[in-house]
This record gives C-alpha cells, sequence and structure tokens, in this order.
C-alpha cells in the first residue's frame, strides 16, 4: 500500500507550531494548562465525490465531497489542532459508486473513489455505515483494505483508505472475531498554552470505537445471513472500552453510525446515541445515519440534549449533514486538570457547516478532489448513458406523496413481472397465489427541491433507471394474508398527518417525521382509499382486488426489496419470516431489462393508480411542499384540486390539496 501523504497545508501548519514553542511531556504539562482542538465530521457522503447530477447529467452545487473538502481546509485553518474523522455510508449511493461496484468492479490493488478523494483531505480515523454492507462482504473486505475471515471474504489485504476504519459490534460467524479493529488510538501533537501564558506542543493521544446500526442484519440479510453477528452499541462499548482505556487515551471519541433515540433501549435500535452519551469513558461523540444536522431543531426539547450547542447527555456530539452538504465540527475546550486532560463544557461547542449557506452561495470545489475520480467519472458518464428504449409516459414523483405513481408504475410492473415469472419455477404450489408489488419513490424532496425523479417523455437509458430506481437493492416476494396486507399499507399511510376537516387555517399534510422511502404504494389490480381524517391504523378504506372487497384470510405474494422484505422500516408482518422468493438480481437491473424489453413505454404498458384520498371536506387548506412550478405535472397526471399558493424562493413552494375531489 502506498504510505499515507498528508496534505502540505498540515504539514506546514506542524511545523510552523513546532518552530514557535518547545515540545513538552504530557505529565510535565502544569495544572490549567489550556488547549484548543477541533474534532471534523463528515458522514452519509454516499460516494458523492463530485458536485454532479448523474440522472440530471449536470453540475449540482448544493452537494458534493469536492465542496466539502473546501469547508475542511478553512476549518484546519481556523483550528491548527485538529482530527477528521468520518461516520460511515460512504462507499454507496451515487452512480459511481455503483460503477465501481457492480459495472465494472475496482481490483485489488486500485482504491475506491471516495477513499481516494478522502485520502486527499488527510482523516485520521471511520467507521462502516449499513450501507458499507451492500455490495457484500466481499467487497467491503477488498475496497476498505481489512481481510475478513468470513464467507466471501478476502484473506488478502487490498487497497484501502489510507486512515484506520473501526467498527466493535459485528463478527465473524466463522471465529466470533470483529471484522474491523474494534478500536484504535491515534496521536498528534497540539499545541497548548500555560497558565502563564507560555506555549509547547505536547501529544494528545485520541481513542476512536466504531459502531454501526444493528439492523444491518434484517436489511442485509442476503450479505451477512449466516455470515456475521451483530451486537448492540452499548453491548458493544462495555465489551471494548476497557480494553480501549488501558491505552490511557486522552480523550476517547465515539463514531457512531446512527442518531438519538430516548425510546428504552434494545440492543437493535437503530439510533442508540443518546445511549452511547451516557456511559462513562466516551469523551466525544459523532453521529450520523439520520440525515439530520445536530446541532439542529430536530432536536430540540429532547431530554438531556442540548440542540444549540451540540451536548448530548452532558458530551460534545455533532452530526454533519449527508451527500457532502455540510461538515461537522466541535469547537473543543481542554483543560488541564489533576494531570489529565478534561473538557471545558462551557467553552465548548458543536456547529455544523452548510457548503451552500444561503441558494447560490456554495463555496467553490476543492481543485484536488475531481482529478482523483476523473477517470472513474467519466467511465460511469458513459455508462449511464447506454440507450434501452424510450417513454411517451412522464415518469416524475413531484407529486408521489398525493397520487402520482408514474415514477412508480415502471418499478412495480418490472418487479410484479419478474416475480410471476420466477415464482412458479421456484415455488409451483403458490404460482396460484396474485402477485402484487411494493414500491415507495425514493426521492421525494428531502434533499431539496431538486431530490425527484423526473424521467422526460423521450429517449430512455441506464441513467433513467437509475433515476427511477435509486437504491442498489435485490428484488424480494413475501406472502401475506389480507389482514397483512392491509396493515403494511396501515404503515404507509403513516406519511400522513390526521386532518381535521372542522379546523380552520392551514394543516400540513405530509408528516415530516415518517420518510418518503417508507411510503409503499401498492399496485397489481389492487385498489384502496386513504382517509387521513382517522388515526394511524384506521385510514385504509375500500381495499379491492379485482373490484371485490379484500378478506382478512385472503392469500397474496407482494414483490418488494430486500430491505422491506428483511424488516427495514418496521412493518408489521415484515421481518424475513415469510419471504418465499430472494431473487439475485438487483431491482434496478430487473427495472432496466423490463424498460429495455417494452423498447416504447405507453400509458396502457404501466399499471393504473391503486389509491386515492378518501374524499374529505375541509374548512381550510390542506398543503405540502414540492418542488416550484410543477403545478403542470400534477395536471397532467390527472391529479385535481392541487394548486400552488406561494413560491419560497430557493426552489421549493407550497401548494394546498383539495381533498374533497
Amino acid at each position: 500500500m502506498t504510505p499515507r501523504l498528508l496534505p502540505l497545508a498540515v504539514l506546514a501548519a506542524a511545523a510552523l507550531a513546532g518552530c514557535a514553542s518547545q515540545t513538552t511531556r504530557p505529565e510535565n504539562l502544569p495544572e490549567g494548562s489550556r488547549a484548543q482542538v477541533a474534532i471534523l465530521e463528515t458522514t452519509d457522503v454516499h460516494a458523492n465525490v463530485l458536485s454532479y447530477d448523474y440522472y440530471k447529467q449536470r453540475e449540482d452545487r448544493s452537494l458534493g465531497y469536492e465542496r466539502t473538502a473546501t469547508l475542511i481546509r478553512q476549518a484546519r485553518t481556523q483550528f491548527p489542532d485538529s482530527f477528521l474523522f468520518d461516520s460511515g455510508d460512504t462507499i454507496q449511493g451515487s452512480v459511481l459508486a455503483d460503477y465501481q461496484a457492480q459495472v465494472k468492479p475496482i481490483g485489488c490493488n486500485e482504491e475506491l473513489g471516495i477513499y481516494r478523494a478522502m485520502d486527499v483531505m488527510g482523516y485520521d480515523g471511520g467507521t462502516a455505515g449499513n450501507h458499507e454492507f451492500n455490495y457484500g462482504l466481499g467487497f467491503l473486505s477488498q475496497v476498505s483494505g481489512t481481510p475478513m475471515n468470513v464467507e466471501g471474504g478476502r484473506a488478502d489485504r487490498c487497497a484501502g483508505p489510507h486512515f484506520p476504519l473501526v467498527l466493535s459490534n459485528v463478527f465473524s460467524a466463522r471465529d466470533g472475531a470483529p471484522i474491523f479493529k474494534p478500536w484504535t488510538v491515534v496521536q498528534k501533537d497540539i499545541s497548548v498554552t500555560a497558565p502563564d501564558g507560555t506555549r509547547r506542543r505536547v501529544s494528545l493521544k485520541v481513542g476512536i470505537i466504531g459502531f454501526t446500526p444493528p439492523p444491518i442484519l434484517e436489511w442485509d440479510k442476503q450479505n451477512l445471513a449466516g455470515k456475521v453477528t451483530v451486537t448492540g452499541v452499548v453491548e458493544a462499548a462495555q465489551k471494548y472500552l476497557p480494553e480501549l482505556e488501558a491505552q490511557h487515551p486522552d480523550l476517547v471519541v465515539a463514531i457512531l453510525h446512527g442518531g438519538l433515540n430516548t425510546a428504552p433501549y434494545t440492543s437493535d435500535m437503530e439510533n442508540g446515541g443518546w445511549y452511547l452519551a451516557g456511559l462513562p469513558g466516551i469523551d466525544v461523540l459523532l453521529l450520523g445515519h439520520s440525515h439530520t444536522e445536530f446541532p439542529g431543531p430536530h432536536y430540540k426539547g429532547m431530554a438531556e440534549v442540548d440542540a444549540e450547542r451540540g451536548f448530548v447527555r452532558g458530551k460534545p456530539a455533532v452530526m454533519g449533514g449527508f451527500f457532502g452538504k455540510d461538515l461537522g465540527v466541535i469547537d473543543l475546550a481542554l483543560q488541564r486538570k489533576d494531570g489529565r486532560w478534561v473538557i471545558d463544557a462551557g467553552q465548548t461547542h458543536s456547529e455544523v457547516r452548510p457548503i451552500c449557506p444561503a441558494k447560490n452561495d456554495c463555496v467553490p470545489a476543492d481543485p484536488a478532489i475531481a482529478p482523483v475520480v476523473a477517470q472513474a467519472h467519466e467511465a460511469a458518464m458513459a455508462y449511464v448513458n447506454t440507450p434501452i428504449g424510450t417513454t411517451r409516459v412522464r415518469m416524475s414523483s413531484y407529486f408521489a406523496d398525493v397520487g402520482n405513481m408514474t415514477a412508480l408504475a415502471p418499478i412495480n410492473a418490472a418487479m410484479r413481472d419478474y416475480v410471476q415469472r420466477e415464482l412458479p419455477r421456484q415455488h409451483p404450489e403458490l404460482a396460484s397465489l396474485p402477485v402484487l408489488s411494493a414500491a415507495a419513490a425514493f426521492r421525494t424532496g428531502f434533499g431539496g427541491p431538486d431530490d425527484y425523479t423526473d424521467v422526460a417523455a423521450g429517449p430512455l437509458t441506464l441513467r433513467s433507471a437509475a433515476d427511477l430506481y435509486f437504491y442498489p437493492n435485490t428484488l424480494a416476494a413475501v406472502q401475506v394474508d389480507g389482514t397483512g396486507l392491509k396493515a403494511w399499507l396501515e404503515k404507509s399511510a403513516e406519511r400522513f398527518n390526521r386532518i381535521d376537516p372542522a379546523k380552520d387555517g392551514e394543516q400540513s399534510l405530509i408528516n415530516d417525521h415518517y420518510p418518503g422511502f417508507n411510503f409503499d404504494q401498492i399496485q397489481g389490480e389492487l385498489s384502496y382509499e386513504i382517509d387521513v381524517s382517522k388515526p394511524a391504523g384506521q385510514r385504509i378504506v375500500k381495499l379491492r382486488y379485482k373490484g371485490k372487497p379484500v378478506s382478512p384470510q385472503q392469500r397474496f405474494i407482494v414483490a418488494t426489496n430486500n430491505y422491506r422484505a428483511s424488516g427495514g422500516g418496521n412493518f408489521p408482518g415484515l421481518d424475513g419470516s415469510n419471504i418465499v422468493l430472494s431473487a439475485p438480481d438487483g431491482a434496478r437491473e430487473i427495472l432496466a431489462r423490463w424498460l429495455q424489453h417494452q423498447q416504447t413505454i405507453d400509458a396502457k404498458d404501466l399499471p393504473s393508480s391503486s389509491w386515492r384520498f378518501a374524499p374529505l371536506k375541509t374548512r381550510g387548506d390542506v398543503v405540502f411542499k414540492g418542488a416550484s412550478g410543477k403545478q403542470d405535472v400534477a395536471h397532467d397526471a390527472g391529479l385535481k384540486g392541487i394548486r400552488q399558493l406561494s413560491d419560497s424562493g430557493d426552489g421549493s413552494a407550497v401548494y394546498a390539496i383539495d381533498l374533497s375531489h
């Protein structure tokens, strides 16, 4: 492997600092000595190395690691003493990532594009998120440069990032050993100011320990079942913190690919950060996974959480944004007390720094990043432009939340067709059961006004399929009865707030705490209504198959993806036990082949919309947010009673929907 090369700016800063101070052994520091150290964090970059939208084939300055790199350099100028860590979900999530993993997999001696970009900036450590496992353990073992004694893992050491990856709660089923180092210690000289004002250099030892969400065993069951075991994050911390503390680090930083949840702790808790923060021995907490910045208003009012200054149960914490949109920064004030470093909470705070502080006001891209992925980027662009057919139907997710299923219909048609062909071969005893298909719109504006799927009428390319199906899930099919089918739809309908028809004033339709990728819409000669005036769990009415009411005992096969079938999203009855078909094929590839087979997509080739809102007359407006100026998309899709109320000036708008239609 190539030895790690630190950026010249970092080396220069260290040299200058060294010239201006004397070197001191830590134990000789006088009481009251102080230091300022920044902990910098990236998370959920999802291989968005460049500020580029592969689906729209144009620059997108609102995201991209190449701009986060600019923030890193700025922060290092402000804080000469700093550590840089990554909290996971790094290697998957972009066309570039899929190209290097699935289309033209990189070789053992070739470093993954996102890691090459990160190496330019000189990281001090990182952990693995749940999406690190999407391409399988063999690929993860290879690109992380980590030999793994697991089924499908690599025994040799391939080219990986030039910084340590730590993970304490995933173990090989073969020997019980952790698949990554559970912890390590990184060390740097920092500048210290003594009480008399003199400055000196001293070594600071920072221990890092990593954690991934325990539900990976459900979410990536096809890749992980029987190969690894997983423990809860608290249990892993309790197991390995004594080992780490035995190394006498000055600080311990927990790098968690997870967020904050104050519900009673369980060993399979997805977002266990609140409980990790409560453990003695952890000094600083780096968060991720939730795609929600901390500190920030989303966490206001949470017990023992300072959502303004960035503390969780008294520990400084930060969660940067996703897709390279932000940099997490903890300004850590240290004071020497009783022969050790302690954090001065009053002088410490966290913040999330965006690459775009305002619309059209984004920091420039760091010029050192693009060249290291240029060749792979060009190849990925050429690949996604491979022609596969044409469409006469605009397939859009702008109004997927309110009934426009054009972006979901081709997915459901392709997955249903696949299951109808494959199921009789593998399970002839189930061949007579009706087959339905469930899909959710992955891009519904969460990432901003450009975060929608929009495939225009005209030529189709592989880029179109990647736009329609954003994630590299595989297809799975489950068997459910009528009761389970209704429960599935009831869970999906939590996407909506309860609407009071007698209330004056505006009411927001969309429940922002329920992600769009969990709003499954099921098609296949099925019809139903969603009554948003009713409480969650009681909203699905007029549920019919081929025009007849669905009975509780009626059996169905539902095509979905491996994430949902294995328990992703916590849908009732979906825990992997009722899977009847696990396809080796990716849902995106199945969709691309279906589009190619159709050649030309007309409205008649797509299943009709399966649901509508139950008619509801309200006194005030029912509103939702969307991309500005798209009212014609709703009209062309046959949606009635939708009008734009206001333009927010940032590409988004507020719409009203008349539910009485």
